[in-house]
């Protein structure tokens, strides 16, 4: 782990890196790459995870000034089951506590990934201009800014200051214990079995899936969410014309005049049509 320090790698590498080393010294030897390749061929895991496992693995022995044959694992995108809808995050994010509900607000609204969101600092908030910046990307993502609600904003000033850290002690792992205890909670009070289903990057897979809805530009959404390659983007093509072409569980609304359609799109609502002279405007439930 230091030798990984000493070339740059990022703390978010490094805590990753070590997890897959710690398990691969868990259950085979890491001195012989056989143990460590029966290990992985046996292993309940996906393929994209096996293939870092070998990454992690190759480095370990590169650095011993070792070399071995690694297996041919390949990484496969997988599609999300389901995108929960907004109201089913919303919901969530309503009955979660006071430290859990502005982390779920925040990839909400920006489609941070959970490390990233945790990696802020309070001087990454702009409070009168609603903006929030990541200088610390993961997987090598570009930095960047994000236009953010006055309510997510007034959210993050009721935290506590104990730390630069905006979500101070806060890490991955905490994060999720107290997601699966709230979103199991929540789901059955509400008999929504969906609720319990939701995880944080699936709200990021909810978030590129609105963003390409709302601006059809794959290339807006590579950059909102920070990919290297467009091919990673392009499943919420697929995801997005899935969604709105296979229901019709719409809230549809009618503007009278210009300021009920301007006031209509500023809170997510989409021209759909004109009938009997009136616009009709809707949005997914």
């Amino acid at each position: 782990m230091l030798h990984l320090q000493l070339q740059g790698c990022s703390i978010q590498t490094i805590k990753g890196w070590n997890q897959k080393l710690r398990r691969l010294a868990k259950y085979s030897d890491l001195e012989d790459p056989d143990s460590v390749k029966r290990f992985l061929a046996s292993a309940d895991i996906a393929e994209s995870s096996k293939q870092a496992f070998c990454v992690v693995y190759g480095s370990f022995l590169k650095w011993q000034g070792k070399t071995w044959i690694k297996p041919k694992y390949k990484a496969h995108q997988k599609i999300p089951e389901f995108i929960p809808t907004e109201q089913q995050i919303d919901v969530l994010i309503a009955g979660s506590g006071s430290k859990l509900s502005p982390i779920l607000q925040t990839i909400k609204e920006t489609g941070m990934r959970i490390g990233e969101c945790l990696s802020l600092k309070w001087s990454s908030v702009n409070a009168e201009a609603h903006t929030i910046t990541l200088n610390t990307p993961e997987k090598n993502s570009l930095p960047r800014i994000f236009k953010v609600s006055s309510k997510l904003i007034g959210m993050l000033q009721l935290l506590p200051k104990k730390s630069d850290k905006l979500f101070g002690i806060t890490n991955r792992n905490s994060a999720s214990v107290s997601l699966m205890k709230h979103r199991r909670k929540i789901a059955r009070k509400l008999q929504n079995p969906r609720i319990a289903k939701i995880h944080f990057h699936l709200i990021r897979h909810w978030k590129g899936t609105m963003e390409y809805h709302e601006t059809q530009s794959i290339i807006k959404v590579q950059k909102l969410l920070g990919h290297k390659s467009v091919l990673n983007t392009q499943i919420y093509i697929n995801l997005e014309q899935t969604i709105f072409e296979a229901t019709d569980d719409y809230e549809v609304k009618i503007a009278e005049n210009l300021d009920d359609a301007c006031k209509l799109l500023e809170i997510g609502f989409e021209y759909f049509t004109d009938m009997e002279g009136k616009k009709l405007f809707r949005k997914r439930k």
